[in-house]
């Protein structure tokens, strides 16, 4: 295993490094004084773990993690950091850790293992992955479905969000449209937002997730890996990663980011 540390400060750089190489893993470590000279490196080389700083002189550390991602995808970032208010930044960069100076081996050692760890569990890519913890995503096959109108793209998120429950065309309606009268016309218009999903999904081949039986739709959740579900389900990696966004585009998705705010929250109490 190999460990990078990056810190403008001689001693607290000298420390992490020292630290690193007593941990039991006994793992190759090497420390950068310059952002840009570790990024360099890392041009040319391969780490496991990259523990920053973030306030540096010739490169944030925010920039320079996803820097780092861009050339190592695999690579896990512990920021190491006397600011707190740089932690909603670090994780919308997926780091694994963030560590408030001055850090001790035993808390080392703790995010080192919990980062090795999430590395060893993480799961291959699914067929269907819905994306909710911020902007909402699917993903086929790796690949990003582009819906063709946008009101087709937030009607399936809806869904994704009912988890599998049966939902009124006109219980559809009032979520996507809000105060706009249901009438005819608009009738109509559902009709197209409905027929645009089905031919998106048709596209990709996975128009199997959603079903439309007597004015009532649903989606099918247990064909779709979705992190809101593993959360729902208590899955504690997922729970872990969650930083407080939840299909951020929507207005009506409040209801559940206030849920699952408030489960994170006795989760942290315990």
């Amino acid at each position: 295993m190999r460990i990078i540390c990056i810190d403008d400060e001689e001693l607290v750089l000298n420390l992490t490094v020292s630290l690193c190489r007593e941990l039991p893993m006994k793992p190759e470590t090497l420390g950068f004084e310059r952002a840009r000279e570790a990024l360099l490196w890392l041009e040319t080389h391969t780490a496991d773990i990259a523990i920053m700083d973030i306030n540096m002189p010739d490169m944030n550390g925010i920039i320079l993690a996803a820097k780092m991602k861009k050339l190592r995808p695999d690579i896990s970032i512990i920021f190491l950091t006397g600011y707190s208010e740089y932690a909603l930044d670090a994780f919308a960069l997926h780091a694994s850790g963030y560590i408030m100076k001055p850090v001790g081996q035993e808390r080392l050692l703790a995010e080192i293992q919990y980062a090795l760890s999430h590395e060893r569990r993480a799961e291959p890519h699914a067929h269907i992955e819905a994306h909710t913890f911020g902007d909402f995503d699917l993903i086929v096959d790796g690949v990003s479905v582009h819906f063709s109108r946008s009101k087709a793209k937030e009607l399936l998120a809806y869904l994704i969000d009912r988890h599998g429950k049966k939902v009124t065309r006109a219980n559809v309606f009032a979520v996507l449209y809000e105060d706009r009268q249901y009438d005819h016309s608009m009738q109509k218009q559902l009709d197209v937002i409905i027929r645009s999903l089905r031919d998106t999904l048709r596209k990709y081949g996975i128009d199997d997730i959603f079903e439309l039986n007597r004015g009532y739709m649903r989606v099918c959740p247990e064909k779709i890996h979705c992190d809101m579900y593993r959360f729902m389900n208590g899955d504690m990696d997922v729970i872990n990663s969650y930083r407080g966004e939840y299909m951020s585009a929507y207005s009506w998705a409040t209801i559940t980011e206030a849920f699952m705010e408030q489960y994170v929250y006795k989760q942290n109490e315990l």
